[in-house]
Formats: structure tokens, sequence, C-alpha cells
């Protein structure tokens, strides 16, 4: 018994040692996207100081991190700091081959901009946000432009009301969660997303931001279910009501013309 009661406390020692060596693992692989994540259009270099400020993190960490990430290529190192290493070239031709728009598709966005003069977006879901992953944007100077790759919450705007079709109860829950009201959003989180079902189009006018406005409607695979949307957005004081019944038309002539590709994700050829 006391043999037994021995193994019985190694194996929970090495199980909790794997733990923990799993948990440190994904920390630092956590730690090192974060630094990645730094780099922007607008900050093409971060130094170590910037890191350490930015992340909290130990200098010394810091220096651990960046060091490894360019020995992998991910980063590279130049008098002014930290920039992204030629190792991401790779990943970026990957990802532009998985997730840039067929050019029939691209044409059909650009013609519904030229047509109706507002921006064009294209969402996707992932988790508790949509992610905008094609754009064109309006001619007009005043208009409303979100970067391609953009993550937006979900808790509101015309394109998450029409992504959410789908969504699981629970998965709507985690998004009233996440939302300035808490989950005491969800009764209202359900009642948009079920009317955007039933209308088969969305709106909303400054949801997210005061004097925005967009109208979404679905696109929809072979079998029937949700995997993008499709939007109208820019200055409320171009989204009257009397245009709404105009932008939905176009969207739904647009988006239906995208679903006859087949596609089972938006890309797919």
């Amino acid at each position: 018994m006391k043999r037994a009661g021995a193994d019985e406390a190694v194996d929970q020692t090495e199980n909790s040692s794997q733990e923990s060596g799993e948990s440190q693992g994904v920390r630092s692989v956590q730690r090192a996207l974060d630094i990645l994540a730094l780099l922007t259009e607008t900050q093409p270099t971060v130094s170590i100081s910037d890191i350490v400020k930015e992340t909290g993190l130990a200098k010394t960490t810091v220096i651990r991190l960046a060091q490894t990430l360019e020995q992998n290529g991910l980063l590279w190192a130049t008098p002014k700091g930290y920039m992204a290493g030629p190792g991401l070239w790779r990943w970026a031709h990957l990802a532009k081959q998985s997730w840039e728009l067929p050019a029939e598709t691209t044409q059909l966005m650009r013609e519904l901009g030229d047509r109706q003069r507002e921006t064009v977006n294209l969402y996707v879901l992932r988790d508790v946000y949509r992610v905008c992953v094609a754009q064109q944007e309006s001619p007009q100077s005043l208009r409303h432009v979100v970067r391609v790759g953009d993550e937006l919450p979900l808790w509101a705007g015309a394109s998450s009301k029409v992504l959410l079709r789908d969504a699981s109860a629970a998965l709507l829950t985690r998004i009233a969660r996440s939302s300035p009201d808490g989950v005491e959003h969800l009764p209202a989180l359900q009642a948009t997303v079920t009317e955007a079902a039933e209308q088969g189009f969305a709106f909303s006018h400054g949801e997210r931001e005061a004097g925005l406005s967009a109208v979404a409607v679905p696109i929809v695979s072979a079998a029937g279910t949700v995997v993008a949307a499709l939007s109208l957005s820019g200055p409320t004081v171009r989204f009257p009501d009397d245009r709404i019944s105009e932008f939905v038309d176009d969207l739904k002539s647009v988006a239906a013309r995208m679903a006859e590709r087949g596609f089972a994700h938006p890309f797919a050829g």
C-alpha cells in the first residue's frame, strides 16, 4: 500500500510538472505574440524599452524573447530597434493566398461602392469578434474606413447582427458579457439577431461609434449557413430611412451573386 501511495505521489508530481511546463510554454508564446503585435503601420520599429513599457515584462525576459524571435526570422534588429523580420514574408504570402478575394468578388464590391458611394466591407466571424477581410473605400472625402484585419466587437453593428444568425446561446452570452452593459445586454442582442434573421438584413445607427451607420446582409454557403456579412457604412447623415431599402436591395443582389460561387467560406474558389 505504501508503494502504491508513493507511485501515485510520483504520478501527481509528474503531471503537475507537465502542466506547469505547458502553462509556461503557452505564456511564452502569448508574450512573443504580444511583442509582435506592437508592430504597426504607425510604429514599424520598437525598442527594448518600448516593449518593456508596453508589456510590463522584465527587461531580461524581453531581451530573451526578442532574441528568440530574431533567431527565427520574425524580428529584425536595426539601430533604431526591432522591425518585422523576413521570416514573416512566408506567412504573409500564405495568408494572402488563403484570404485574398477572387477577382470577380473584388469587382462586385468595387461596383457596389461606385454605385452607392459608400464604403463596402466584408466581415467574417471569429470567436467574439468580427474580422474585416476586405474593403472598398467610399469615393467621398467623408467616409468610414476599417482596416483589413481589424477585429471589431460583435455586441453592436449591422454586420454583427447578420453574422450571429446561426450563433449558439453560449456564444451570444459570451458576446453580451464583453459588451459595456455586460450579460444584461443578452436579451437585446438576441432580439436584434432574431430581427435581422427574419428581415434578411440589419442596420445600425451610432451603435458602436456616434455618427456612424451601416447596413448589412448575410452571404450564405451552399448549405445555407452564414459565412460572411456584406455591408455599406458611412456617416449617419447619408443613411436616412428612405435610402435603407435601396442599400438593402443592392447588397442582397451582390451577396446573392457571391453566394452563387458556392463557397464554404468567403474565399474558396
